[in-house]
């Protein structure tokens, strides 16, 4: 598996978790539970690509 290979699977999983998050009902749980799916969803894909910018070893630790 290639660096981007990964990135490529992370933006087709936060894909995935918008889509089911819309699929939810829209009730006051469903939407809480939507959000917090869309945020823990999303943000892997972001992180990694922010710690894969890092300059050094220890900037990408400090990223991750």
């Amino acid at each position: 598996m290639s660096k981007g290979d990964l990135e490529e699977r992370l933006i087709r999983f936060a894909v995935l978790i918008i889509e089911i998050a819309e699929d939810l009902p829209h009730t006051l749980a469903g939407k809480h539970l939507a959000g917090q799916m869309i945020r823990s969803g999303t943000s892997p894909a972001l992180n990694y690509g922010e710690a894969s910018s890092a300059e050094s070893k220890r900037d990408f630790v400090h990223k991750i």
